[in-house]
């Protein structure tokens, strides 16, 4: 569960008022709002990766994780840009968090293994960003955020600038791998029919 209690956030002369969400465990909750609202701002507050003047509390399973750095909240982010690092293999990119996070050999092998099933990236196991079509990037982008098996899943437009076609078969990956993993998931989004398609709930800020 998240629990987010009179959140607010001063970035230079950009204030986000207080704001409170909970989110049930293994719940989806669609964030909403116009353009400058700071939903963005939200999410990466939550992530800890704003600074600035914070005020107010942010749990997660019960554990306050305010103060805590961004490695140690136990979530996984899909930002809008994807980033993907440049030079690492697909498989690289899944078994970036395990490795960092001193998994064992054969746990990593079996994580990423799984997730490249579940996500139908077996056949591009060994080849970089470069080249992956959009679809295809945002599936890896996914995977390296689900891989440490995070207690919180963060999507930032992670749909935007993809066709129809690919906006729908990622959109409906995400759905399904948020499901399989059983993990809480916070989108933010501006289209109404994509947050009604993933999420359990839409929240609507500003």
């Amino acid at each position: 569960m998240l629990i987010l209690e009179e959140v607010s956030v001063r970035v230079g002369q950009f204030v986000l008022p207080e704001f409170s969400l909970e989110i049930a465990e293994g719940e989806c909750v669609a964030l909403m709002g116009p353009s400058g609202c700071g939903k963005t701002t939200l999410m990466e507050t939550v992530c800890g990766l704003r600074s600035g003047m914070i005020r107010g509390r942010i749990l997660l399973d019960g554990v306050e994780i305010s103060g805590l750095p961004p490695g140690a909240r136990g979530i996984g982010l899909v930002p809008q840009d994807v980033a993907l690092f440049p030079t690492l293999t697909v498989r690289e990119q899944l078994e970036f968090g395990p490795k960092l996070h001193g998994w064992g050999r054969r746990e990593i092998r079996e994580r990423t293994d799984g997730l490249a099933e579940d996500l139908g990236l077996e056949k591009l196991l060994n080849r970089v960003p470069h080249g992956l079509s959009g679809g295809e990037a945002r599936r890896v982008a996914l995977g390296r955020a689900l891989a440490l098996k995070p207690r919180l899943l963060c999507l930032d437009e992670a749909l935007s600038g993809l066709d129809e076609e690919r906006h729908d078969e990622v959109l409906q990956v995400i759905r399904k791998m948020i499901e399989r993993e059983g993990v809480t998931a916070l989108h933010v989004t501006h289209s109404r029919k994509e947050a009604e398609a993933i999420a359990d709930r839409v929240v609507v800020m500003g």
